[in-house]
């Protein structure tokens, strides 16, 4: 009987400290970064490039592991902000330490750029070193500042910069590197949309992320149109409407009042949406790259009900 209870205990106590670290690198939210580097690989075998099943999952693994590094390591600089605005996240509820939570954004940081180098080679290894280094500094030294927000948008068009590396050279096209530049510019806006989150509210930044939104999905359109196959364009278009649809029905009520209670929820839908703006880059390369970058839709959106998105 109590080696029963010892085992139940002993389980309990697992599965709580799972749930505090799943809590701490935002879980959805880290679905949301392998599809930029699907739709980064997308771009590359749209200009030429090939690549192997293998390399697509290592590189989606490296930015997943970036991706949970740079959440991390945001809680541990914002433990002060959190424990008068959010004190029930894991590090000022006590439930993770802080020393240990930057030991951890440390480790899965420099894990994703040895993964990155190992599965992709000197191209990816390198965008993913400065995606690391963009990370860094977005959590660090430009943390709150209107460089930290492009800081932020930055690591999110490296992410994509990650998968469109493997085209070597190629990968410095005008036209694909739009789709990166365009959200880098999202992202941006999308951050200083939750900075304001807790500030009163701020309906120009919630209306500035609405313009980035329409600007990437016009992207979208445009350069699929133009390097993709003849219907790969109205495809294209389609699904970045629906993407539009998806964040602008949560930034409609945010712009018209924007109070906590509605820009909050229109960070955590914007920052899902990246998944469909992702496959809609995707057509480019065919129905199996939109199908393997919709798909993480799927946990992204289911884990959202029980984990924070912001």
């Amino acid at each position: 009987m109590a080696t029963g209870v010892g085992d139940a205990l002993g389980v309990e106590s697992v599965r709580r400290v799972a749930t505090d670290y799943a809590e701490l690198v935002r879980l959805p939210n880290v679905f949301t970064a392998p599809p930029d580097v699907i739709a980064g690989v997308a771009l590359a075998v749209a200009l030429g490039a090939t690549v192997s099943v293998p390399t697509i999952a290592g590189l989606c693994l490296a930015s997943a592991l970036i991706y949970a590094a740079g959440t991390t390591l945001n809680d541990v600089a914002d433990v002060d902000e959190d424990a008068k605005e959010r004190p029930n996240r894991p590090i000022p509820s006590g439930r993770v330490g802080r020393s240990e939570a930057l030991s951890v954004g440390v480790i899965l940081l420099v894990c994703g750029v040895v993964v990155a180098a190992v599965v992709g080679g000197l191209g990816p290894g390198l965008t993913a070193v400065a995606l690391a280094l963009a990370v860094a500094l977005y959590d660090g030294l430009l943390k709150g500042t209107p460089a930290g927000f492009f800081a932020m948008g930055a690591a999110r068009g490296l992410n994509v910069a990650l998968g469109l590396s493997i085209a070597g050279v190629a990968a410095f096209d005008g036209l694909a590197l739009l789709f990166p530049a365009s959200v880098v510019v999202y992202v941006a806006a999308l951050t200083r949309m939750a900075e304001a989150e807790t500030g009163g509210g701020d309906g120009s930044a919630v209306a500035l992320t609405g313009a980035g939104a329409t600007l990437a999905a016009m992207v979208v359109a445009i350069v699929v149109t133009v390097r993709g196959a003849p219907t790969a364009g109205l495809v294209a278009t389609l699904v970045a409407a629906v993407f539009l649809a998806w964040d602008w029905r949560a930034l409609g009520p945010a712009i018209a009042d924007p109070a906590p209670s509605n820009v909050g929820p229109a960070v955590g839908t914007c920052v899902l949406g990246i998944v469909l703006l992702d496959a809609a880059v995707a057509v480019i390369a065919g129905p199996t790259f939109v199908l393997a970058a919709a798909a993480f839709a799927i946990p992204a959106t289911t884990l959202s009900r029980y984990f924070d998105v912001n």
